[in-house]
């Protein structure tokens, strides 16, 4: 069985823990590395794993999920280069940190260490996330199968090239942003519109999922399910025509453009090819 070590025991974290649990893995079996004592103490008594220090736990396991921010990464890779990492021995690195290149962990980890990126979101707190994984230099399809089997147990995986990564952060990585604005906003209108914030907020949250369930299980665009809402002259294309008037599409164009932007800045070039740009 593959031995897992989890960095990190925030909510990303913890949810790969969670599914990983579910889907039947042995707790003996996953290890995870938090650095506060309470947080720590919380995992333990709720998971029944073992939680320990980023070294120890990086010590034995298969694969190593780097579930930090951005911001905590290059001390964890420190702490990992210096430990028992052997690129021989194909140890495998996940990171699910936004907005880093796979070649900010492959310059200071030992030689050959393969490295997936993941875009993760947060619906697989619920079981219900995306992933997209993205290969390193050094990963093999057998690392990338083994990362769409862990990440599967918490919702679906798709495979891209890490030059796409960037992109999926603006669409899925960021998108339940933008789905749960749609809801406050809608909810909001419900209430100036007569309803009960309780009322709204129960016929907005079950229209979402009711009309992401269309989506996913009809077989129709998004374009054609649309359509056969909107009536010609009936209430539906009134609204629509609103918003098409206030710029909807060019706001989302210009949304996901920004967080395009932003997730390539995370990721610009400090230094590259074993060169530190102290």
């Amino acid at each position: 069985m593959t031995r897992i070590a989890v960095i990190g025991g925030g909510r990303i974290g913890e949810a790969l823990i969670s599914g990983l649990l579910k889907a039947g893995r042995a707790a003996r079996d996953l290890v995870v590395a938090e650095s506060f004592p309470a947080r720590a103490a919380e995992l333990a008594e709720q998971y029944a794993i073992r939680v320990t220090t980023v070294a120890d736990a990086a010590e034995g396991a298969d694969v190593v999920v780097i579930a930090v921010k951005p911001g905590d990464v290059d001390p964890v890779v420190a702490q990992l280069a210096a430990g028992d990492l052997d690129g021989e021995r194909e140890q495998l690195i996940v990171t699910l940190a936004a907005g880093l290149p796979t070649w900010r962990y492959e310059n200071k980890l030992p030689a050959g260490v393969p490295v997936v990126r993941v875009m993760p979101n947060t619906p697989m707190l619920v079981g219900e996330g995306v992933s997209a994984i993205a290969a390193g230099r050094f990963a093999k399809a057998e690392h990338l199968e083994t990362v769409r089997e862990l990440l599967g147990s918490v919702g679906k995986v798709v495979t891209v090239s890490e030059a796409q990564i960037d992109a999926v952060t603006a669409v899925s990585g960021s998108g339940p942003a933008y789905f749960f604005l749609v809801a406050e906003a809608m909810v909001d209108a419900g209430v100036s519109l007569g309803l009960t914030r309780a009322t709204a907020s129960e016929l907005v949250v079950q229209t979402m999922v009711g009309s992401a369930a269309m989506l996913a299980e009809s077989g129709e665009s998004a374009t054609e399910l649309r359509a056969a809402v909107t009536s010609p002259g009936g209430t539906t294309a009134a609204a629509v025509r609103e918003l098409e008037r206030g710029g909807l599409r060019t706001a989302f164009y210009d949304a996901l453009t920004a967080a395009k932007v932003k997730s390539a800045a995370l990721g610009a070039p400090t230094e590259k090819a074993g060169v530190s740009a102290e």
